[in-house]
């Protein structure tokens, strides 16, 4: 049975190194990151052209399964792949991290819901972590924003006062906790991303009693099956195929 791997996270790649060679196994990146950190074994890099193009790709190449293991937040490839296999019988399994608890964050629905926030609490330097797409709701925002990303936003999607830091996790509690002290932060707004790569900042937070703005992730497919580790993925795959 040959397996379509959507990737582009750490349990992406740790799944297709515990399934490889034994399983036909081809990765898929969205292609958004230059110079990502491949899997072992095939990889194709870019989109599908929306559900249409998944069917014609999943056809054409004869897959037989297909788990998801891209961000929690890449919620239209989520929906697009579970449509896609519900309509062909393709047996697919959602790898989702366990989301992070909360705690005494303030849970939002969107970045914009985060914006509006910021401003009514007049939070003034923020440490903004939701990646490349999340600056555009904060474009109109009177706040200096210390933006961490892998890739650098549109400029038009930055706020007027802001300091872009181009980095890939992991990231240790120590450097979070001078980063916030250095840059004099007083709020801190993240996406419920979950695992260990780059829960730091949320330990940092705590410790300099630094309020959190969490958004919360959203809703997996209606019917979908998933689970929360590679073992379990990997229990899951060869389950399919016996």
């Amino acid at each position: 049975m040959r397996v379509l791997l959507l990737g582009g996270t750490a349990e992406g790649r740790a799944l297709a190194q515990a399934l490889h060679p034994r399983v036909d196994i081809v990765s898929s990146l969205a292609g958004r990151v230059p110079d990502p950190a491949l899997p072992v074994g095939p990889v194709r890099v870019g989109g599908f052209g929306g559900v249409d193009g998944l069917r014609r790709w999943l056809l054409e190449e004869n897959i037989g399964a297909v788990i998801d293991a891209t961000h929690p937040f890449a919620a239209t490839m989520t929906a697009h792949a579970a449509q896609v296999c519900g309509e062909l019988g393709i047996p697919h399994l959602v790898l989702a991290r366990p989301a992070w608890d909360p705690g005494s964050a303030i849970v939002v629905e969107s970045d914009s819901k985060a914006a509006e926030i910021v401003a009514e609490q007049g939070f003034s330097r923020v440490f903004l972590t939701t990646g490349r797409s999340g600056t555009k709701a904060f474009a109109d925002s009177d706040a200096w924003f210390l933006i961490r990303a892998v890739t650098r936003p549109d400029a038009a999607a930055l706020p007027r006062h802001h300091r872009v830091v181009l980095s890939r996790g992991p990231y240790r509690y120590d450097g979070e906790l001078a980063l916030l002290r250095e840059h004099r932060i007083d709020a801190l707004v993240t996406k419920n991303s979950g695992g260990e790569l780059t829960r730091a900042k949320l330990d940092a937070a705590a410790a300099l009693s630094i309020p959190v703005l969490m958004v919360a992730r959203p809703p997996l497919p209606a019917a979908v099956t998933s689970v929360g580790s590679v073992d379990e993925a990997v229990e899951w795959l060869y389950r399919q195929e016996n």
